[in-house]
């Protein structure tokens, strides 16, 4: 027999190492956008250095940008992905996003520097929804949901060790390179994705996304993010906070009407008739509000009133996060055995007793072990109980059709709220004259949390009882950028 042919053992090893490949690129994506989530916030004390003559106002549109791009866009880029194929989607993103990269970390001027956040908002929304679908893509489905999970917790582990990987690489190479280091990472994904990733074929039949309206929700949410911010420099009755507001009402209510009328909307009005999807969104939207606040709050207090180094400052708030990606996991499965409601209260009690705890006992002297470390850990706990099953209950009453899309409208809402906090902290935080009252707007930002976190638990009294818990294992991204659980580790 002359024919020759590849052992079988020889080929089951090549299909597994190409799975592994595939699985490594569309993390790296994962974990590029997750990234950059978290590793801003500690790079703010070094932009404020670099910047003195711009307001914090100016410098916070270094994250509300990003986040108001990034939550825009995500249901959009995942039916696009869908219309027009994950992988080329896929490439397409995380071009944008190294473009992005490469404008923020070259940027003289903050203008330059939040336009290379908005381009980078724009390549994260690409990739996220696509290196899911390329995912699902690749895996039989009795695979999908362990690598599903995995993927999530890629996103997990960026989040947390964001601070402490922005640290070090502020430390040795200054701010800059907080956003360079995405381009190593980029360049590696795009090589190797570009000999394993699958073709995964787009329906260009189906109706185009309402690119329109994601316009009209991208100029909304700004207007309301520049009011909130600029009010108490421009005047709360001043015509540009007015005109400000009267934008975000109009563009809101013709982006409203406008889903109501589109078949791809942006915002699918009619999940919300589902009343445990509605009670989720909107405690997703408060909680984020205060999270996002908190996220930055904390580093800029270590940073100017302990008067901690980046690096320092960088590893202190690292135990939280890594709480988060360790509680995530265990609290979907206690949503699963328990219901929502109760494992919800039980986060939001500890969290909300977290921060009461620093609002309370930190002072202007350096306490961490004593003070900072177990409001960390209680903070972490807290959260870990409580984003990852938000999820879950947003989209546990949905059809399996209708997870992806559910599950990204909920992204959205944090994104959203995210961008509102952080305008609020600003106005919060205001222009300390010293380091006492500094601590006291500090206090105050760490009640505002505490106070949305306990209005979050409020709203989720409201939840009805829980519905199954499951993790898609078609291949219908619908722009889903997270699994159902494993996504509020990654927010």
């Amino acid at each position: 027999m002359s024919e020759r042919t590849t052992p079988a053992p020889a080929v089951a090893i090549a299909a597994r190492r190409r799975l592994r490949a595939v699985f490594a690129v569309t993390a790296l994506g994962a974990f590029m956008a997750s990234l950059d989530l978290s590793i801003v916030n500690v790079a703010f004390p070094a932009l404020e250095r670099t910047f003195p003559g711009d307001s914090a106002a100016s410098l916070a549109w270094v994250i509300t940008g990003y986040s108001i791009v990034f939550g825009s866009l995500l249901v959009v880029a995942g039916r696009t992905a869908d219309r027009l194929g994950s992988r080329r989607v896929f490439f397409a993103g995380l071009v944008v996003f190294c473009l992005g990269s490469g404008l923020a970390g070259l940027a003289p001027t903050v203008p330059l520097l939040v336009a290379g956040r908005l381009v980078q908002g724009v390549g994260a929304a690409a990739l996220l929804p696509s290196s899911l679908g390329l995912l699902l893509a690749a895996y039989p489905s009795d695979r999908r949901s362990q690598v599903v999970a995995m993927w999530g917790g890629i996103g997990a582990l960026a989040v947390a060790t964001g601070p402490s990987l922005g640290a070090v690489l502020i430390t040795g190479f200054g701010w800059r390179a907080a956003f360079f280091v995405n381009l190593p990472i980029g360049l590696a994904a795009w090589l190797v994705g570009r000999t394993v990733l699958p073709s995964v074929r787009g329906d260009a039949s189906t109706s185009s996304p309402d690119y329109p309206g994601v316009a009209l929700l991208t100029v909304s949410l700004a207007a309301l993010v520049l009011a909130i911010s600029e009010g108490p420099g421009w005047g709360w009755s001043s015509p540009e906070v007015v005109g400000a507001v009267v934008t975000f009402l109009v563009l809101g209510a013709v982006f409203l009407r406008r889903s109501t009328r589109h078949p791809q909307p942006v915002l699918d009005l009619t999940l919300f008739r589902s009343r445990s999807f509605s009670v989720a969104n909107a405690a997703a939207l408060l909680y984020s509000m205060g999270f996002f606040a908190m996220l930055l709050g904390n580093i800029l207090f270590l940073t100017s009133v302990w008067h901690y180094s980046i690096l320092r400052t960088g590893l202190a708030v690292t135990p939280g996060p890594l709480v988060v990606a360790g509680v995530a996991g265990p609290a979907g499965k206690l949503a699963g055995r328990y219901g929502f409601r109760r494992v919800l209260l039980t986060g939001f009690v500890a969290f909300t007793a977290g921060l009461a705890w620093y609002a309370t006992h930190v002072g202007l002297h350096a306490r961490y072990l004593e003070i900072w470390l177990p409001g960390t850990l209680v903070v972490g706990l807290g959260i870990g109980l409580t984003f990852p099953v938000l999820s879950a209950a947003a989209v546990s009453s949905l059809h399996p059709q209708r997870f992806a899309v559910g599950s990204a409208v909920n992204q959205t809402a944090r994104q959203v709220g995210g961008a509102l906090g952080v305008a609020v902290l600003v106005v919060i935080l205001g222009t300390p004259t010293g380091a006492v009252d500094a601590l006291s707007h500090f206090h105050l930002l760490w009640w505002f949390v505490a106070a949305m976190a306990a209005a979050s638990g409020l709203v989720c009294c409201l939840l009805g009882p829980p519905g199954s818990v499951q993790v898609p294992t078609d291949v219908t991204t619908a722009g889903a950028p997270v699994p159902v659980v494993a996504a509020g580790t990654a927010a």
